[in-house]
């Protein structure tokens, strides 16, 4: 991802107002970041524990959205995998989240969903949790493959938020 800096971020969002925007908790580490490793920005508001921010680049623009997670969780007993990352990990690691709809769509209250890692962490996942049956094969490749699918996949979940 090319760097952004903090008024870009605010400024990418499509789903919420520029009100809404403007006054979102941006990550903890957001001065620290290393925007190179960073294949969708991901994280929950610490003041809004439902609430988390993706943001991507989409034909060298930024896209944000504001999402919403559930608020039950699954069960840590069982498997889940996000849909995005598609890392399988623990259920309650893994959580349902929805996005407004931008324009007509989104003021009359319709939203999308998926799975996605609680912590909306993807961009870690993909280089750092590779999947036994992809470990005998070169780490960088793997790696590399893995971040364009998830580019890809963040993508669409962007595209079906602003489907009009």
């Amino acid at each position: 991802m090319t760097p952004l800096s903090e008024t870009e971020v605010r400024r990418s969002f499509v789903n919420c107002s520029r009100g809404e925007a403007k006054t979102l908790t941006l990550p903890r580490d957001f001065d620290e970041l290393d925007w190179s490793r960073q294949v969708v920005l991901g994280w929950r508001d610490p003041k809004a524990p439902l609430r988390g921010y993706l943001v991507a680049q989409v034909d060298d623009e930024a896209v944000g959205i504001a999402v919403r997670a559930a608020e039950s969780s699954m069960s840590g007993r069982t498997a889940a995998m996000c849909l995005l990352c598609q890392t399988a990990q623990p259920g309650d690691a893994v959580s349902l989240f929805t996005a407004r709809r931008t324009g007509d769509a989104g003021r009359n209250g319709n939203t999308v969903g998926t799975y996605i890692c609680a912590d909306l962490r993807c961009s870690t996942r993909v280089r750092t949790e590779i999947p036994p049956w992809l470990r005998d094969r070169d780490p960088a490749e793997v790696v590399a493959e893995r971040s364009l699918e998830l580019r890809e996949r963040v993508r669409g979940f962007l595209d079906s938020v602003r489907r009009p």
